[in-house]
């Protein structure tokens, strides 16, 4: 009998289903074509092939489609938004299967056994492409989705290295069959590579889904792409030219040379690479010739796409050009792309990180029809891009309570529904025996007697086994108290087990008395499983965590930190290595491989080694300063929480009450009273980048090169938003223009500074914060709502200030007990806070002085010390800043009446 079938659309696959071997259809679907989640179907573009079927991600419910990966959709010969045949496949088990690299020039060294490991219940057909080391099918596995069982059996092949490596399926064995591997299997690796021709439509470059965080930009160059030269014919019947390019910028490691490969790849076009400075020549005329031959190669393949990498070293503006080649140049790659013959079937793509530079003649439409910018990864991106760096390695997540918390009660659940339906099962085939028993003659009674009592056997322990676990759900529902004592049990279970691997753990477990519950569930092998599935989840929680932390990352950055998170894994277990032989023949043992696993603190570790490339100039590392290390400021930390915290980590908060938040906090006070401090704190808290400025460094001979550096900083600082723009000693950088000592320089400069300033309301998540001790010096203009909107005085500590700044100082000092910290904070009237690390820093000294073997700083040490270092803001200095403060907080507008002979500096 046929088999019924249905035509679906063909669609890209989520990053989670990526070289799994299968694809995503409505269940109403599946219902049509009689399979069910696991079963193998044939899909049929240009080719057939045949992948294992699952259901549909809700967002897909009742859309006509087919989510399917780059792999599935080259053995199809067909790609996104074409129409496949799909239909229940006819499955043999295979008796043998032949498989080679599909890569040339690649030598694997490796056991039989791992490729069939890795092939095992995948569904193939002879001249596919596969993957290693994903899915086992559902039938082994029964009352499992079929996806939890290809994440389970990934984590077991992880990390071998070919995850990124395709084979050829060269034989199979029935021929002419679409077959499935099973444990009898023979599994034969041909070490020679299979080169793939061009005319089988096969392209191994990149796909869609190697792609993360460029979702909008990927339609918009399909569309600009894909249609041209797919679907010409559309243009013609609107009577319109088909665009001719498209130029890619944005920074550097965004992934604009990747978006190229992948647009080439997906379209089986013929790709022509030119990297800007290879047409140039030392010949006269050989340029121009170079580049009409490239164009004309892409005529005589068409459809083609040439892509010109780092086209501003070859596009230039004229104008500023002096060499004649590079002119020369400019023009016939002008001629060239408005004079393309094929059109619609020839494509430019151009990628820069200079879009100004180039020639305003190459920018007009006609030529580069649509210019896409690629800028840094959003958090949701960078999840993705880290999800795709991440795919091949062997992750072990973090055990998170309440996932362990929800992951139990589900397991219960599940467990009890395939137990009801086994009960189920076992009494109707009850009554059948019995029934049949009635008329069996004598041979075989005996036989059925037995049968019966087995089964009466297998309903008595089930139902035992429903009852306890209803049981347990039924209390745990209840008392989510004991949920948690669960919890913490498997948790201490675990880690026991790491402690203990290789023996068993129970007995380490009887001191802790485990709970009835516990052992219930040990019982019945569920706290394994619990704590796999939540490990498995837990990666992608720790996954999003690490997306929310690497603000300003591009794509080449989440790369870095994925290799150097793995580095980090090898040096852990570099010590246990004792490779003999310098041949290098001799393996890794597997126990010593096992150990590979990358944490979520490799991670965090890896982030203080990788930072975002385009902050390389001007990042500071993120300053080790949170909170309780400044002392008092309570008021000040508050006003900076509210300020800088809550609009980089609540944004929705600020949107629902329609305000925008401040773009400017202006931290003002007598030197030493941690203005710094509080900077660097707020960085820290908040999670953001930080850049430090320093007011004088941007200064310059050069005309016209202090407002391009301010220029420059701000720009950064937008490209890898959320960001703290820290400008230290703004008064050097910005002072009031119109005075004694004013320059043409200081006037542009601070001119820029009150522009970026005011450029700020198109920015999202840029603060800037700056700090002075003498904002009686700093342009007016700048003090104004809208740029700096607050303006806040650190005032010196009063007692309990300096009480706390005491603690802090005296935390890791050794000091004897007759140290009365409430004296010292008593005996510190005036002093500010560098003044009183001055104090605990000169005691230590006293004391090392008197003996280098000195255990404890004594009281006679502070008393010496507090001699020696005396206050540095006298009272005088605290009235200017009294009567600052009162000016600021009434009238900002007006002009400060500044006694001229007031010194420059305070203090």
């Amino acid at each position: 009998m046929e088999q019924p079938e249905i035509k679906l659309k063909v669609m890209e696959a989520v990053q989670d289903d990526v070289n799994k071997g299968i694809v995503k259809i409505d269940s109403s679907f599946m219902k049509q074509i009689s399979v069910t989640p696991g079963d193998v179907i044939e899909i049929k573009g240009e080719r057939l092939t045949a992948a294992i079927v699952d259901r549909a991600y809700p967002g897909d419910i009742g859309l006509n489609i087919i989510r399917m990966d780059g792999n599935i959709r080259k053995n199809a010969r067909t790609s996104i938004g074409e129409i496949v045949t799909v239909k229940k496949a006819d499955v043999k088990p295979a008796r043998k299967v032949t498989i080679a690299p599909a890569h040339k020039g690649i030598m694997i060294k490796a056991s039989p056994q791992l490729f069939h490991q890795g092939l095992l219940g995948k569904a193939l057909v002879k001249g596919d492409i596969v993957s290693l080391g994903r899915p086992r099918r559902r039938m082994e596995y029964p009352g499992r989705e079929v996806s939890d069982v290809f994440s389970m059996m990934e984590s077991q092949f992880a990390g071998f290295g070919f995850g990124d490596l395709k084979f050829v399926v060269i034989d199979t064995n029935p021929k002419k069959e679409i077959v499935v591997i099973t444990p009898e299997t023979e599994v034969e690796f041909n070490p020679q590579a299979v080169e793939l021709k061009e005319e089988e439509g096969i392209s191994l470059g990149v796909n869609y889904e190697d792609i993360g965080g460029l979702t909008d930009e990927i339609k918009k160059v399909r569309e600009m792409v894909e249609l041209p030269l797919k679907h010409p014919e559309i243009f013609e019947k609107l009577g319109i030219e088909a665009p001719k390019g498209v130029l890619l910028h944005g920074p550097p490691g965004t992934g604009k040379t990747l978006l190229a490969k992948a647009v080439a790849s997906e379209t089986n076009s013929h790709f022509i690479l030119i990297n800007g400075p290879e047409v140039i020549s030392k010949f006269y005329g050989e340029s121009e010739a170079n580049l009409r031959k490239k164009f004309e190669e892409a005529e005589q393949n068409a459809p083609s796409i040439i892509f010109f990498d780092e086209i501003d070293a070859i596009a230039t503006k004229r104008e500023e050009t002096r060499g004649d080649v590079e002119k020369r140049v400019v023009a016939q790659l002008l001629g060239l792309m408005d004079g393309l013959k094929s059109r619609g079937k020839v494509i430019v793509i151009a990628a820069t990180n200079m879009p100004n530079m180039l020639d305003p003649a190459l920018r007009r439409p006609g030529r580069f029809d649509r210019e896409i910018e690629l800028g840094a990864p959003s958090k949701e991106g960078r999840l993705e891009i880290l999800k795709i760096h991440s795919r091949n390695m062997p992750i072990e997540g973090r055990l998170h309570t309440d996932i362990l918390g929800l992951l139990l009660v589900e397991e219960l659940d599940k467990r009890i529904k395939k137990l009801s339906q086994d009960m189920d099962q076992k009494q109707s085939k009850l009554k059948e025996l019995q029934v049949r028993k009635e008329k069996a003659d004598q041979n075989i009674l005996l036989e059925m007697v037995e049968s019966i009592k087995r089964l009466n056997t297998e309903i008595e322990n089930t139902k035992k086994e429903i009852e306890s676990l209803s049981l347990i759900k039924t209390d745990l529902s209840k008392q989510k108290s004991k949920v948690t004592k669960l919890v913490d049990e498997m948790i201490k279970w675990e880690e026991l087990k790491k402690k203990h691997k290789g023996t068993d753990p129970g007995h380490q477990l009887i001191e802790n008395k485990q709970s009835d519950y516990f052992t219930e569930l040990q019982k019945y092998n569920l706290v394994d499983l619990i704590v796999e599935n939540a490990r498995r989840k837990g990666v992608e929680r720790d996954l999003s965590e690490i997306a929310r932390i690497t603000h300003g990352f591009v794509g080449a950055d989440l790369s870095a930190l994925a290799k150097e998170a793995a580095m980090i894994v090898l040096r852990r277990i570099l010590p246990d290595l004792k490779l003999e032989g310098a041949d290098g023949e001799e393996e890794v043992p597997k126990e010593i491989l096992e150990k590979l696993r990358v944490r979520y603190t490799d991670f965090t570790e890896a982030l203080k080694f990788v930072r975002p490339s385009a902050m390389r100039e001007v990042l500071v590392e993120t300053p080790d300063v949170s909170w309780e290390d400044v002392g008092g400021l309570e008021a000040v930390k508050d006003n900076l929480r509210e300020a800088v915290e809550w609009p980089l980590q609540k944004p929705e908060v600020f949107k629902r009450m329609g305000i925008r938040p401040p773009r400017g906090i202006l931290l003002y006070g007598p030197p030493g009273t941690g203005k710094t401090l509080l900077a660097k704190a707020v960085a820290k808290e908040s999670e953001a980048n930080f850049i430090l400025v320093n007011g004088p460094s941007l200064l310059s001979k050069w005309v016209g090169e202090s407002e391009k550096a301010v220029r420059e900083i701000f720009r950064k600082a937008r490209q890898t938003a959320p960001t703290i723009l820290f400008f230290d000693e703004i008064d050097a950088l910005v002072p009031r223009r119109g005075s004694e000592n004013d320059t043409h320089t200081v006037q542009r400069m601070v001119n820029q500074m009150l522009t970026e300033m005011d450029g700020l309301e198109t920015l999202q998540d840029v603060v800037v914060i700056a700090a002075t001790n003498r904002p009686d010096i700093v342009d007016p203009a700048l003090l104004r709502q809208g740029r700096f909107d607050r303006i806040i005085l650190i005032p010196i500590p009063d007692k309990d200030a300096r009480k706390k700044i005491f603690e802090i100082y005296l935390k890791k000092m050794p000091v004897a007990k007759e140290v009365d910290i409430d004296l010292l904070a008593d005996q510190t009237e005036g002093y500010v806070g560098a003044d009183i690390e001055g104090v605990c820093r000169e005691a230590a000294m006293i004391a090392l002085r008197e003996d280098q073997k000195i255990k404890e700083v004594g009281k006679e040490h502070f008393d010496r010390a507090l001699e020696a270092v005396r206050p540095s803001v006298d009272k005088e200095i605290q009235d200017i800043y009294a009567e600052l403060e009162s000016y600021f907080s009434s009238a900002r507008a007006k002009q400060i009446k500044i006694d001229k002979e007031r010194e420059s500096y305070f203090g």
